[in-house]
């Protein structure tokens, strides 16, 4: 059967464990989560000396995995065969080569779960998938896309029993980006850190994730939108001192992602905080501020404002000027938005 990886992974942590798992995608989050839940689920601790084997692509070839697989557990009722880094097996891309694998497949010990982690996206229309998807699970561990990205910050903090802002998700969400494992990573991490009635808010996500409280991208796509040029220009000063911490492309990112929404307002025919959110894909909460940026930037200045953080993004890799200074390129580009 196929199954996403959170099916994949409840049915695990329920011990409802099938005899064979073929993981694979290109978000190593979840394949590193399965494999995980398969180590602590499969074989009970007193067990896993001789009855537990965590084996690496590199070392392996096919014919390996298969022998593995073959054998009998020790007094005990099933052994657990964990092939991580499975791109890397000798063979395992091989019609022929894999040919013993996919044998191995269509008839599995029952005693063994045999558990394939492939890093990367393996075609599922070739055989050696579809002989596991027959006798145990398919699981794709698809890369998120970035507009799902928030919702999967306020499941996965729930899911740990605790609570979290909406400032605070969009602040996870922009500065760390498309990286569940380190977006989890903070996570947990701020959750040590706090008591079991306190919520992650935005001054906790500065606290523990790094953020300067006052001179941070956040702060400053802040300023911009509501077009004070005081305050952006000094923010703009502290980022551009201090790049190792704000690195020029990731301010380019955050900026870009922003005007580029304030398009889709300037173009939305409900231009109400609820037709915005729902145009946008947001909480509502955050509608009010493109609003703003909407007010204080014409549909004609925001195209402006997309092709100068284009400039700046050339500018930033050498394309057209040739090495160019990141503290003035941000300078520079904070001039042009505001004016």
């Amino acid at each position: 059967m196929t199954a996403t990886p959170e099916q994949a992974l409840k049915e695990i942590r329920q011990k409802k464990i099938q005899p064979l798992y073929f993981i694979h995608g290109d978000e190593p989050f979840y394949i590193e989560q399965l494999a995980d839940a398969l180590e602590k689920a499969v074989v009970p601790e007193s067990e896993k000396s001789f009855n537990q084997f965590v084996v690496f692509g590199k070392d392996l070839e096919v014919g390996a995995v298969v022998n593995y697989a073959r054998r009998f557990p020790f007094m005990a009722e099933r052994q657990l065969v964990l092939v991580k880094e499975a791109q890397q097996v000798a063979g395992i891309d091989n019609k022929d080569k894999n040919a013993l694998l996919e044998q191995y497949a269509l008839n599995p010990l029952p005693s063994t779960v045999l558990a394939i982690c492939f890093q990367g996206n393996f075609d599922a229309r070739k055989s050696l998938p579809k002989s596991f998807e027959k006798n145990g699970v398919l699981v794709q561990s698809k890369k998120m896309y970035d507009n799902k990205l928030p919702d999967w910050v306020a499941e996965y903090i729930r899911s740990r029993g605790a609570k979290v802002s909406p400032k605070a998700i969009q602040m996870l969400v922009e500065y760390i980006g498309n990286d569940l494992k380190r977006i989890a990573s903070e996570v947990d991490k701020m959750l040590f850190n706090l008591t079991v009635a306190e919520e992650i808010s935005a001054a906790v996500v500065e606290k523990y994730v790094g953020i300067s409280k006052e001179y941070n991208v956040f702060e400053l796509q802040k300023a911009l939108t509501q077009r004070d040029v005081l305050k952006a220009n000094r923010i703009a000063n502290y980022l551009a001192a201090n790049p190792k911490e704000n690195p020029l492309p990731q301010v380019l990112i955050i900026l870009y992602n922003f005007f580029s929404k304030l398009l889709i307002v300037h173009s939305s025919r409900d231009k109400s905080e609820a037709g915005v959110a729902a145009a946008l894909g947001i909480n509502a909460f955050f509608a009010k501020d493109y609003l703003l940026a909407a007010r204080n930037y014409n549909l004609w200045h925001t195209v402006q404002i997309i092709s100068a953080l284009r400039q700046a993004d050339n500018a930033s890799k050498g394309i057209e000027t040739g090495a160019a200074n990141s503290d003035a390129i941000l300078k520079e580009l904070v001039f042009k938005i505001l004016h």
